[in-house]
């Protein structure tokens, strides 16, 4: 039996899957893979690549580390990058619940041991809302933070009377949904959302790929804690400077009303980019970044 989960029900775990118009001609471009020292640390893998002031990429929901793997060629002779694959995603290991806030808390371990002085946090989509959690967690260990199209609340950008626990009911029918597929069907239900969220349908095919290698019942954990944890006050403790980059398909104003709280931030729209802003639109990523991390507003 084919089970299905609706774009709009998709759409509040955190991958956005408005249907969007194709923003750009397919380049049908390869993504390769992150190459460096791999070690694991619990509750996900670290590839470490470049020297220079420590960089910690989150990959979001069902993708590997190698998401980044653009973003590392551009920033490793300034940055010593650390590049995350999650526990249960792409070929990881699954741990039981729960999920983020170990993830949060294995984060702020790993700096600690790692001796890491206020690494830059960069995280896409459930990555930026841990990216957020972090360094609402340990303010003081963390340096600039970057969320591509990552918000503190999922749920309110679809839906601005949402909270928590009107989103309780939604979040548990879609934990049970995704714990009952096959890895097929999951790779067949994420195919049809990264169609809406990639522009080039050769890296469709490769981020399906990390999907089909993920744990659905992990999946489904990720997506229901997202969904019921809103952290739009808990972000008002980050000390560092927040950049938020939205794409397209919500407005500016939504993405501005989730980081309001947040001392200094700033947020901007990369408008011909879909959800996955690293592989569709990278040259605007990597001005926009540079620009942050350099002190200068973009």
């Amino acid at each position: 039996m084919k089970i299905r989960i609706s774009f709009p029900s998709l759409f509040l775990t955190g991958l956005i899957l408005a249907a969007l118009p194709a923003l750009s001609q397919p380049v049908t471009k390869k993504i390769p893979p992150v190459q460096g020292a791999t070690e694991k640390f619990h509750s996900f893998s670290v590839t470490r690549v470049g020297h220079g002031r420590p960089m910690i990429l989150i990959p979001g929901l069902l993708s590997s580390g190698d998401a980044w793997s653009s973003t590392v060629d551009h920033f490793k002779d300034r940055y010593e990058c650390h590049v995350l694959t999650l526990a249960g995603f792409a070929g990881q290991p699954a741990l039981p619940s729960p999920f983020l806030q170990t993830v949060r808390d294995d984060v702020v371990k790993y700096i600690a041991e790692k001796k890491l002085d206020r690494p830059v946090i960069v995280g896409h989509s459930l990555g930026g809302f841990l990216a957020y959690w972090i360094a609402a967690t340990a303010p003081d260990k963390v340096g600039p933070i970057v969320a591509v199209d990552g918000v503190p609340f999922i749920g309110a950008l679809a839906n601005p009377a949402a909270t928590p626990e009107t989103n309780r009911p939604m979040a548990e029918q879609m934990q049970r949904a995704y714990a009952s597929f096959t890895k097929e069907q999951l790779a067949s239900q994420s195919r049809m959302a990264f169609a809406q969220m990639i522009t080039d349908p050769q890296q469709v095919e490769e981020a399906t790929a990390w999907s089909a290698a993920s744990d659905p019942a992990t999946a489904g954990l990720a997506v229901a804690e997202m969904m019921t944890t809103d952290l739009r006050e808990a972000v008002a403790a980050i000390r560092t400077p927040v950049l938020l980059i939205g794409a397209a398909g919500s407005p500016a104003a939504a993405y501005e009303a989730q980081v309001a709280k947040i001392p200094d931030h700033r947020v901007v729209m990369a408008e011909k980019a879909k959800h996955f802003v690293m592989l569709d639109e990278p040259a605007f990523l990597f001005s926009t970044m540079d620009a942050f991390l350099g002190g200068k507003k973009p």
